[in-house]
C-alpha cells in the first residue's frame, strides 16, 4: 500500500467499553464513598470536644437535642444527630442525581463523569483540612452536590448492553455496590487509626485533623478513578442519541418524578422507594438490636455487616444473572420482595445470633433480586434518548429513603422495641410486592 492511500485510511474506532471498566470505576467510586460510614460517631465526639456548642455545630446539636426530647428519647440524641448530618449529603443527591443523569443523556457520559468525580475529590480535599465543623459540613455539601457518579454509570450499562441482557448487567452493578461497601468502611475503620495530628502536630494549623488519612485515601482513590476514567472510560451515547435527549435543567425533584410520562417507569420507581425505605430502616437499626439483643461489639456488628455485603455480592453477581435466564424481570422481582418480607420478620423474631444471621441471608437473597430487576425494569421501560435522566431520578429516590429513613427507624425502635423497625420494613416490602404484580413485562 502506497504512502498517499495509508494516509486517507479511516483511524480504528475506539473499542466499546466493557462492563469490566463500569464495573472498577463504579468500585472505586463506592470504596471512597463508604469510607466515613464507620466514623460517624468518633467524627461528631470530636467536633463536639473541639467546639462545643458554639456556631453552626451548637445550633444542630439544639435541635437534634430538642427534636430527641419531643419524642422521649433523650439517649438517642447523638444517634439522631449523626443522622441529621448524614441527610444533608443524601438530599443533595436526591435533588442533583436526576440532573447529574439528564446531563450525561445530552452532553455524553464520560464528560459529565469526569466532572462528578472532580467535584467529588474536591469535596474529599476538604474533608482533608477540616479543622472545624464547619468546614466538614462544607465537604458533605460538595460531595453530595456532585454525586451524579452511581446514575451516569448505571446509564452506561443500558447504553453497552442489549435489552436481553440489560438485567443481568445491573446485576453487576450490585455486586460492585456489594464490593465496594464491604471494602471502604474496612478501610476506614482500620485507616483512622493513623492520627496525622498527633504525629505531627504542626500541621494543625492547616485544618488536618484525627480523620485526615481516611480523607486522603478517599481523595486518592477519587484521583485514580479520574485517571482511569479519562484513560479508559470511552463514550457510550452517539451524537445522535445525544442530539434527541432533552435540555437539562436543575428543577425541583418531586416535580421531575411526578412528570415522568411512563405509567410503568413511576409504578416501578414507587416500588424500588418503598423497598428503599423498608431495607435502610434495616440498615439503620440492625446494629443496634444486635447490640442490644445479643451484646455485639463494635467488631462482631462489623462482621456482621461484612456477612451482609458478602451475601449481596454472591446474590446479585452471581445467583440473579443465573435467574434471569429462566425468568422475567417481574418474576425476580416479587421473589425477591417475599424473601426480603420473610427475612426481615426472621430477623425480628431471632432469638439466637444464628438465628439472625440466616434473617441476613435471605434478605441479602431477597434484596440482591430487588435491585437489579427494579433497574433494569426502570432501563428497559425508558427509552434510550432518557437512560441518564431516568435512572437519575430512580437514584434521587434512593437517596432520599436515606435521607430521612435512619432518623425515623431510630426513633420507632426506640420508642417501640426492637422488633418494629424490621415487621414495619416486613410490611412495606408486602405493599411493594402487591404493587409489583401489577408491572408489566419489559419489551425485550
Amino acid at each position: 500500500m502506497s504512502t498517499a492511500a495509508a494516509s486517507i485510511v479511516p483511524p480504528s474506532p475506539k473499542r466499546a467499553l466493557s462492563l469490566g471498566v463500569i464495573f472498577l470505576t463504579l468500585y472505586i467510586d463506592l470504596i471512597g464513598f463508604s469510607i466515613i460510614f464507620p466514623l460517624g460517631p468518633d467524627l461528631l465526639e470530636y467536633y463536639l470536644k473541639l467546639e462545643g456548642r458554639a456556631g453552626v455545630l451548637g445550633w444542630v446539636v439544639g435541635q437534634t437535642d430538642a427534636l430527641a426530647h419531643a419524642f422521649g428519647i433523650a439517649n438517642y440524641a447523638p444517634v439522631l444527630f449523626g443522622g441529621v448530618i448524614a441527610s444533608v449529603f443524601s438530599l443533595l443527591q436526591f435533588v442533583f442525581a436526576p440532573f447529574w443523569g439528564a446531563l450525561s443523556d445530552r452532553r455524553g457520559r464520560r464528560g459529565v463523569l469526569l466532572v462528578t468525580v472532580s467535584g467529588t475529590a474536591l469535596g474529599y480535599l476538604v474533608w482533608v483540612v477540616s479543622g472545624s465543623f464547619w468546614l466538614f459540613l462544607l465537604s458533605r455539601i460538595v460531595s453530595g452536590g456532585f454525586s451524579g457518579n452511581i446514575s451516569v454509570v448505571t446509564a452506561a450499562v443500558a447504553d453497552v448492553t442489549t435489552r436481553e441482557e440489560r438485567s443481568k448487567a445491573m446485576g453487576l452493578v450490585g455486586a460492585a455496590f456489594g464490593l465496594g461497601l464491604v471494602t471502604g468502611p474496612t478501610i476506614g475503620a482500620l485507616s483512622v487509626h493513623w492520627n496525622l495530628a498527633e504525629q505531627f502536630p504542626g500541621l494543625v494549623r492547616f485544618g488536618i485533623n484525627p480523620f485526615s488519612v481516611p480523607a486522603l485515601i478517599a481523595l486518592l482513590l477519587c484521583l485514580v478513578n479520574f485517571a482511569w476514567i479519562a484513560a479508559r472510560f470511552n463514550e457510550t451515547l452517539s451524537a445522535a442519541t445525544r442530539a434527541g435527549a432533552v435540555e437539562p435543567r436543575l428543577r425541583n425533584p418531586i416535580s421531575a418524578i411526578l412528570g415522568l410520562e411512563n405509567p410503568a417507569v413511576r409504578r416501578a420507581n414507587l416500588v424500588a422507594f418503598i423497598f428503599s425505605v423498608s431495607f435502610v430502616a434495616m440498615e439503620a437499626a440492625l446494629t443496634f438490636l444486635a447490640s442490644s439483643r445479643f451484646g455485639y461489639t463494635a467488631r462482631e456488628n462489623g462482621y456482621l455487616l461484612g456477612y451482609l455485603g458478602l451475601c449481596a455480592i454472591v446474590t446479585q453477581g452471581f445467583i440473579v444473572r443465573k435467574l434471569l435466564k429462566v425468568a422475567d424481570e417481574v418474576r425476580v422481582l416479587t421473589f425477591g420482595l417475599g424473601f426480603t418480607s420473610i427475612g426481615l420478620v426472621a430477623i425480628a423474631y431471632a432469638t439466637q445470633p444464628w438465628m439472625l444471621y440466616v434473617g441476613l441471608a435471605l434478605l441479602a437473597l431477597g434484596s440482591g433480586f430487588v435491585n437489579p430487576a427494579t433497574t433494569g425494569l426502570i432501563s428497559l421501560y425508558a427509552s434510550a434518548e432518557e437512560q441518564g435522566r431516568v435512572l437519575g431520578i430512580f437514584r434521587s429516590l434512593g437517596a432520599l429513603a436515606r435521607a430521612f429513613t435512619p432518623v425515623l427507624a431510630g426513633v420507632v425502635f426506640w420508642r417501640f422495641g426492637s422488633a418494629s423497625v424490621f415487621l414495619g420494613g416486613a410490611g412495606l416490602a408486602l405493599v411493594a410486592l402487591a404493587l409489583g404484580f401489577r408491572l408489566p413485562k419489559p419489551v425485550k
